[in-house]
């Protein structure tokens, strides 16, 4: 085997609009680009250091550097998942393995890992958080029939209804960032199936979910915050109808796979999800999306610019990544 090289590059892609919410709000998408290159092969992956978990662009960058021996000698995929924990770091440099393989070997990915044969498929488009009017205009003009409503704070019903009364035809996520109040919780759990949810996203910080051990209310929870890796799949089955399963959070589709197997031998639900990132990103968990119950991949949607042969987005469809891109 040829000797590879490794590179890291760090970006900030400037969003088309702010992204907002119940933690804040972000007007860029900062992330890191790991390539590696082998017998004139290129395999590419993509990450998200996320402040939520700790995680910082340099950090991430110092992790994978550290690795960096390792990988230019031959790091199996296998082996990266003992010698890196799962996070932004191991998920680029995973991404960027199975990508690897799949340009020398000429084989794509989805056969490489055993999942079904991509398609187009629905993906939810996220509405930001902003007040109730705000939302509903938003709602609007969302080229999506299965629309992600951030939430946060006191008005949070007449935000759903807001969107609800202008998209009577859109099927609704409602997504707290673990920010939902406990004493409004009931009230749109009530409300929530009238109003077209169909599913309530981490409603309330991870470790401080008990509530959820007696929820009301026939609209499913999912988590997300609370949701990392496929250990905690038993626990979280305890609290949760569904789990949403982020490569970022994974450490890649290595081990996103086995939370989704999990999952499901669990009996929860599955959802597909993301940071806000580039297509780079997005593709590997596109592969998931025959797998899973929905699909929340609208990252670079809210970017400036995205990368070359980047996903394709129809009134709210995405189609599978071409191999110039990656997998």
């Amino acid at each position: 085997m040829a000797k590879r090289t490794l590179e890291i590059t760090d970006f900030s892609s400037p969003l088309k609009r702010a992204f907002t919410i119940s933690r804040g709000a972000k007007t860029s998408a900062e992330t890191i680009l790991v390539t590696i290159r082998q017998d004139g092969a290129v395999g590419r992956g993509e990450c998200v250091p996320y402040p939520r978990y700790s995680e910082t662009q340099p950090g991430v960058r110092a992790a994978i550097g550290e690795m960096r021996a390792q990988i230019e000698d031959g790091l199996s995929r296998d082996a990266l998942q003992d010698a890196m924990p799962a996070g932004a770091a191991r998920c680029a440099v995973d991404c960027a393995l199975w990508d690897l393989e799949a340009k020398l070997t000429g084989t794509p990915v989805w056969q490489l890992a055993g999942l079904p044969e991509p398609g187009p498929v629905e993906t939810a488009v996220t509405v930001s958080l902003d007040t109730a009017e705000a939302m509903g205009e938003a709602a609007k003009s969302t080229p999506s029939k299965l629309l992600k409503l951030k939430l946060g704070g006191a008005e949070d019903l007449d935000r759903i209804e807001a969107v609800h009364a202008v998209r009577p035809d859109a099927r609704l996520i409602v997504d707290g960032n673990e920010g939902l109040l406990v004493d409004q919780f009931p009230g749109i759990m009530k409300r929530a199936a009238e109003l077209g949810v169909v599913l309530v996203e981490q409603p309330f910080p991870a470790g401080k979910d008990e509530a959820l051990l007696r929820r009301p209310g026939a609209v499913s929870v999912c988590a997300d915050e609370s949701a990392h890796t496929s250990a905690e799949i038993q626990d979280l089955a305890r609290r949760y109808d569904a789990v949403n399963v982020k490569l970022d959070k994974t450490g890649g589709l290595t081990e996103a796979i086995r939370m989704v197997q999990a999952a499901r031998a669990s009996g929860m639900n599955v959802m597909i999800g993301c940071m806000v990132a580039g297509s780079i990103s997005m593709a590997p968990a596109v592969l998931l999306a025959g797998l899973a119950d929905a699909t929340d991949l609208d990252g670079p949607l809210w970017l400036a610019e995205d990368v070359v042969d980047g996903l394709t987005y129809t009134d709210g469809m995405i189609s599978p990544p071409k191999p110039e891109l990656w997998g």
